[in-house]
């Protein structure tokens, strides 16, 4: 090779490198649809398998195609492995040669995924489930550069247009050419004819029109200028990627991340700092698990005995409380020491172990016996009886610690581990159900279950009550002194009575929030009204658990509720808004959810559409709560103070409480706004709906034993 060669091959080289990072760094797989087995699973399967299946033609893989600009597909192909890989699945391209074959391909079980630029339509939704929508575009008819003769849709009747079979667009011609315009003459794209190819064809005089999203004509404009585009095909239409009916944890995950992970750089940010940079934040980070003690959904309210007990500490101290959940058990420690939360409960035994990772613990708020567990009827009343008999624990907790001192004490029973995302909770309901033989569990956590009126008994206590306090990290002396005074102030106080006699004493009490507490947010009831919620959310191109947690802030589910400024109805709505919207009475559910979901429609209109996804809905809540008009303001301010005004968290609600002051407000265009109100209905409405994702995520989990993990 020349040195020239060698200058110009190097040359090449960078040029892709720095085209297409995203693509060169990722390690994927790739099969065709022959290839393809298949797989029919949900989420909890798809884990399982250890690899994501993402269907999308072969005209727009990235084995095939490099994009010149920053590719609608290649971006949503990089978004959708970047999910993949957060999930630890390696990411597997099904390339597919028609755009036509890519659902019947997802409902084979060919794939997990498509993220093919599909278009969100009724008929489409009759067939599969979608994303929220990742990308809005219209659907335009282009012609060779010099051709006028295609002014308006109808003057299509008379002309070739090549689309492929099976998109919207074939669709509509069919339509049109049956209805309307009978001389349309629609040419099917054949298999493996690239676009790129249909345009030359265009160009060329071979064909007259063809019709693509306008997302992908903006990336083409970029380079070619040999077609035009005539006319608006269609109003805006929503892209999102579709998911098997069949897969609904799949749905709920991808949207998880999409609104709340993907592009929320907020929500990722790590902070070490003690009590005083807390209060500079205004929040405050708590680590809790979902379950019956801890923290948990209640018709829609966040309630639990340590939450309760966190945000009676935040309140005191005038913070915002944001719950985080961790994955297992296990990862409660570790997510605390990388400042992913200031401080965990979990009801936790302190050791010396996590003592010598960093680990700090206040003095104890809670004091709990440790029973072994068996069904009622089992007579087992000593170790002796538990001899040869297998006790199910997590294998990171001091149960599992606790059991293998006394095996090695002489005790003979054996002992195997369950996945440490499973709640004691649901070790015991597995011993009611005759699953497990027994289990450990402590005192309050066995109440819950008595109370519910599960068959179960204490077979023998362990030892005397064990300590649970607070984890905090060592060198945040600041929190862990004023949470040593919290506890010294509210333990055993009248709060805190009444408050652990409702978690766990009060057999009435128990049951209720038994009854209306929510275990899966896929399956189980949220609201009374989320069948009419995920009609309009879909309908619109919502997450319907996202306006169900905006429904309860509005009107805490009451079709009457009314508030002081004339706002009425499950979602609020002003008499001149619901005018607008078509609502004619705002206490009919039905009417008031269809019109909520409409204005958060229009509302989300007002922002602009190239902005992440993520932050354009927090945007649109902002809106919902203080007006668009506010909200801009907002932004132009965050722009002149230096911060970022296509964000909302830590940028632009910064700038929304300084309107609040007077030398903003005379300055921006609609003055004055209250706006703590609109920050703080934003992050309640976020954590809520954190919250219904988070039950929806550990819904699958089933406390399987690991059978690595046998002990006798």
């Amino acid at each position: 090779m020349s040195a020239k060669s060698a200058g110009q091959f190097l040359l090449l080289w960078l040029a892709l490198l720095f085209i297409a990072p995203s693509q060169a760094y990722i390690n994927r797989s790739y099969s065709s649809l022959e290839q393809a087995q298949s797989f029919q699973g949900d989420f909890i399967d798809i884990l399982r398998q250890g690899k994501l299946r993402i269907l999308l033609t072969r005209d727009y893989s990235s084995a095939d195609y490099l994009p010149r600009g920053r590719s609608p597909q290649a971006e949503q192909q990089r978004i959708v492995e970047e999910f993949a890989l957060s999930h630890g699945l390696m990411p597997e391209l099904v390339l597919v040669e028609n755009f036509s074959k890519l659902i019947p391909a997802l409902q084979a079980g060919q794939g997990d995924i498509v993220i093919d630029n599909l278009t969100i339509n009724d008929s489409r939704l009759e067939k599969i489930s979608f994303s929220v929508p990742v990308d809005h575009v219209f659907e335009q008819v282009l012609v060779p550069k010099n051709d006028n003769s295609i002014q308006r849709v109808r003057d299509l009747d008379g002309k070739s247009v090549m689309v492929d079979r099976g998109s919207t667009f074939w669709h509509a011609l069919k339509w049109l050419k049956q209805k309307r315009y009978p001389d349309i003459e629609i040419l099917e794209t054949a298999d493996g004819v690239q676009t790129e190819a249909v345009l030359d064809l265009l160009a060329a005089g071979k064909i007259d029109a063809t019709i693509m999203d306008s997302n992908l004509v903006e990336i083409y404009q970029s380079y070619r200028d040999d077609f035009r585009v005539a006319v608006n095909f269609s109003g805006q239409r929503d892209i999102g990627w579709g998911v098997r009916k069949t897969a609904p944890q799949l749905v709920s995950e991808i949207n998880r991340y999409l609104q709340l992970e993907h592009s929320a750089e907020d929500r990722d940010k790590r902070y070490t700092g003690d009590l005083d940079q807390i209060k500079q934040r205004r929040v405050l980070r708590v680590l809790l698990r979902n379950n019956a003690a801890s923290y948990f959904l209640y018709r829609g309210e966040l309630m639990g005995f340590e939450y309760e007990l966190a945000r009676e500490f935040a309140d005191y101290h005038g913070l915002r409380l944001e719950v985080v959940v961790p994955p297992s058990h296990r990862d409660i420690t570790t997510w605390l020491l990388e400042g992913r939360a200031d401080m965990a409960l979990s009801f936790i035994e302190p050791s010396q172990k996590q003592s010598r990772l960093g680990v700090a613990f206040s003095r104890p708020y809670h004091y709990a016996q440790q029973h072994v567990v068996v069904h009622r009827t089992d007579p087992a009343e000593s170790l002796q009886d538990l001899e040869y008999r297998t006790i199910f624990v997590r294998h990171h907790s001091r149960y599992w610690e606790r059991l293998a001192q006394l095996q090695e004490a002489g005790a003979r029973f054996s002992l195997r581990a369950t996945d440490d995302a499973v709640e004691t909770e649901q070790l015991i309901q597995m011993v009611s159900r005759g699953k497990y033989k027994a289990t450990l569990a402590d005192e309050h956590l066995l109440d819950i279950e008595l109370a519910k009126g599960l068959p179960v008994r204490s077979a023998l206590v362990l030892e005397d009550k064990v300590p649970h306090a607070v984890a905090v990290r060592k060198r945040n002396s600041q929190l862990k002194q004023a949470l040593d005074e919290f506890i010294k102030r509210v333990y055993r106080s009248e709060f805190y009575n009444v408050t652990y006699i409702k978690y766990f004493k009060s057999r009435r009490s128990v049951q209720r929030l038994a009854r209306g507490r929510v275990i899966d947010a896929l399956k189980g009831q949220i609201s009374p009204y989320d069948k009419l919620v995920r009609k309009y959310s879909d309908r619109y191109g919502f997450d319907w658990r996202l306006v169900t947690a905006q429904m309860y802030q509005e009107s805490r589910f009451d079709p009457q509720a009314k508030s002081h400024v004339g706002a009425r109805g499950l979602m609020q709505l002003m008499p001149r808004t619901a005018k607008a919207m078509g609502v004619k009475n705002t206490s009919d559910p039905a009417s008031s959810i269809r019109g909520g979901v409409k204005y958060l429609d229009w509302l989300r209109d007002r922002f602009d559409a190239k902005l992440p996804l993520s932050e354009r809905l927090w945007f649109t809540l902002a809106a919902y709560n203080a007006g668009a008009g506010h909200v801009h303001d907002a932004r132009r301010l965050a722009r002149q103070i230096g911060l970022d005004p296509d964000r909302w968290f830590g940028h632009t609600e910064e700038a929304m409480l300084l309107l609040a002051r007077k030398q903003y407000a005379k300055k921006a265009r609609y003055g004055y706004v209250n706006g703590r109100e609109p920050v703080n209905y934003v992050r309640d409405i976020r954590q809520r709906f954190e919250a219904y994702i988070d039950l929806s995520r550990n819904v699958a989990l089933v406390a399987e034993p690991t059978q690595s993990k046998n002990r006798l």
